[in-house]
This record gives C-alpha cells, structure tokens and sequence, in this order.
C-alpha cells in the first residue's frame, strides 16, 4: 500500500475517517482556487490548476456520498435471533419450524 498522510489520520471511525476525507479535499480546492487567482494570466498553469481542483470537487462528493452510506448504515435497526431456543427444540423434539434443522 502506497504511502498517504490520510493513514496516519485513521481513527478506526469510519465517519471520523470520512469526514476528515472531506476536510482534506475542501482545504485542496481551496489550495488551488488560489493559485488559479495568482496565475490568471498564464494559461499553460491554468489548465492544470482548473483540472486538478475539478478532481478534488468530485472527491469531495464521492467521500460526501460515502459519508451518507456509513452513515444509513449505521442508523439500521439491527436485529439479533436468539437461537438458543431453536437449538433446545431441536434437541428435545425435532419440530422446530425457523428451517434451521
């Protein structure tokens, strides 16, 4: 795996982790909104400067994307079955009906 800053910032939260994402690409964009106001004159640097804070505009929302994923995710309802008692019935009878015979 190639080296990047955002592996030191890895916190285990997958929403902290994305959030951050985000806060990195916003502080890139910024980055090089203001070297496009420097260079407005040279449009060999220009170019560039316009593709590579395009790039970090749709980072920004394939990370915002993500965030939103996590985070329905984490908002279901999660349901656990108890199989202790299907398990007791299948040991004293053999009628358990949940299909798990």
């Amino acid at each position: 795996m190639p080296f990047s800053a955002s592996v030191l910032a890895c916190k285990g939260d997958p929403i902290a982790n994305l959030q951050e994402d985000l806060a990195a690409e916003q502080k890139a964009r910024a980055t090089y909104e203001k070297l496009i106001d420097l260079c407005r004159d040279d449009p060999d640097v220009l170019d560039p400067l316009k593709f590579l804070r395009q790039r970090e505009i749709v980072h920004f929302q394939r990370f915002g994307e993500a965030l939103r994923g996590v985070q329905d995710k984490l908002a279901e309802k999660k349901f656990y079955m108890n199989n202790m008692n299907c398990n007791n019935m299948n040991n004293n009878n053999n009628n358990c009906d949940c299909g798990c015979n």
